[in-house]
């Protein structure tokens, strides 16, 4: 059984919107959709930092772009959510272009799957091996792991079959080694025009490429159920395990372990822990790795106008809504900013609240391990969204909100208004 939070939130704060529970039931709140991006078509309001106005707490996610209303019903929620990507796409990381299903050719060979993607006279491969499970029947529910497929017991234990997605075959920008630097990358063939993109763009693009080629072979050659795929990455890969769950509505399930800052950390409430006396600094947009994000966010939104961008990170993770999202956190590493984490999930929170489904995102953020090593007492929470989201399981408790006590004497009400 999954231990309850350490944390009580304030229903005064984080309870349950009435006119959600009103106006849409949570048993037509769809778990997956069919598509990419159902809000492609919308064009929000994308002002200049001068035209922008100053917000020091975290923007209400649910507010148009043109300050006219909010989201409030969940029929209007997917064009709140295109607005979000939109605005994360422009100030943040490049747009990740759409592909015409006609670009995209697939084929297994074995249990490898290879999807080539021609884009303008040019042809990026994708491969991946499959990892079937022992147990079960086919077709098997689907992990994607960034770099590696994922080991950890909770999924070798369950019928769901793996497979990791390399993103060196799209864009190796990295920590690690010595980049050639912007436009020089595998991507960049199909897309030069695009030479400012961030690396979470292109990478996010490119996963997008295996759903496409899973779905195009269909689950009788691949073994594989698309309407059951999860995601998941660890550090800078569970950032990128988070920027592909927000930007493909096709993924039902997004596991985002310590993604750290430019992750589920918001930009605001780092930037606030790095300027406390004697702080001890934590990854902020100030100083994260800018071949992961346009080089025009640090230009223009560095310091203290951070406050000028219309968004945050909590609204990156509420574009995961109305699917799944378990996020896991690690304190004991100073760096990856878990206070920030905190603070940015509890705001997005209040949106799968709004709709009365805040069963379908959770956080765990415990001490006492390294770095990418899930702990045991982690698993509980990790199986759970397995089951319920990924294998189909009723009566499974997935409202997780597990933090350190210390985080209790966090100002949430500064940080996260009750917004109206």
């Amino acid at each position: 059984m999954i231990r309850k939070t350490c944390i009580i939130l304030l229903t005064t704060v984080f309870g349950l919107s009435a006119q959600a529970q009103e106006t849409t039931k949570k048993s037509e709140i769809p778990l997956v959709y069919e598509v990419e991006n159902s809000g492609a078509s919308v064009s929000p309001v994308l002002p200049t930092k001068a035209e922008g106005k100053k917000v020091e707490a975290l923007p209400d996610p649910l507010e148009w772009s043109d300050g006219s209303g909010r989201a409030t019903n969940f029929k209007d929620w997917w064009r709140r959510r295109g607005e979000i990507a939109q605005e994360i796409q422009h100030y943040e990381i490049g747009r990740k272009p759409a592909v015409d299903p006609s670009a995209v050719k697939a084929r297994m060979d074995g249990d490898t799957l290879k999807v080539d993607v021609t884009v303008n006279g040019q042809t990026l491969h994708l491969s991946s091996l499959i990892h079937y499970p022992k147990t079960g029947e086919a077709p098997y529910p689907l992990i994607i792991g960034i770099t590696f497929p994922p080991m950890f017991p909770p999924v070798a234990d369950r019928p769901i079959a793996t497979m990791a997605f390399s993103e060196r075959q799209v864009n190796n920008y990295s920590q690690f080694g010595h980049p050639a630097g912007r436009g020089n990358y595998e991507f960049d063939r199909l897309y030069p025009e695009l030479v400012d993109n961030g690396a979470y763009s292109e990478w996010a693009w490119g996963l997008s490429r295996l759903i496409d080629g899973l779905e195009q072979l269909g689950p009788e050659v691949t073994k594989i159920d698309t309407r059951h795929i999860g995601v998941s990455g660890c550090s800078y890969a569970g950032k990128m395990a988070l920027f592909c769950g927000a930007f493909d509505e096709r993924i039902a399930l997004t596991i985002a372990q310590e993604p750290g800052g430019g992750g589920c950390a918001a930009w605001r409430y780092s930037r606030w822990l790095n300027t406390q006396p004697d702080a001890e600094k934590v990854e902020g947009l100030d100083n994260t790795d800018y071949h992961w994000f346009k080089e025009s966010l640090r230009e223009q939104y560095a310091e203290d106008d951070v406050a000028y961008l219309p968004y945050d990170h909590h609204e990156l993770v509420a574009m995961i809504c109305p699917r799944a999202l378990l996020m896991f956190g690690n304190p004991d590493y100073v760096w990856l900013a878990d206070p920030s984490a905190y603070v940015s999930m509890n705001a997005a929170i209040k949106v799968w609240q709004q709709y009365g489904i805040d069963d379908r995102v959770g956080y765990s953020i415990v001490p006492g391990h390294g770095h990418c090593q899930l702990p045991e007492v982690q698993f509980p929470e990790l199986g759970a969204y397995l089951d319920r989201f990924l294998l189909g399981k009723d009566g499974v408790d997935t409202k997780v909100r597990i933090a350190p006590d210390s985080y209790k004497d966090i100002e949430l009400e500064k940080w996260v208004p009750n917004w109206r």
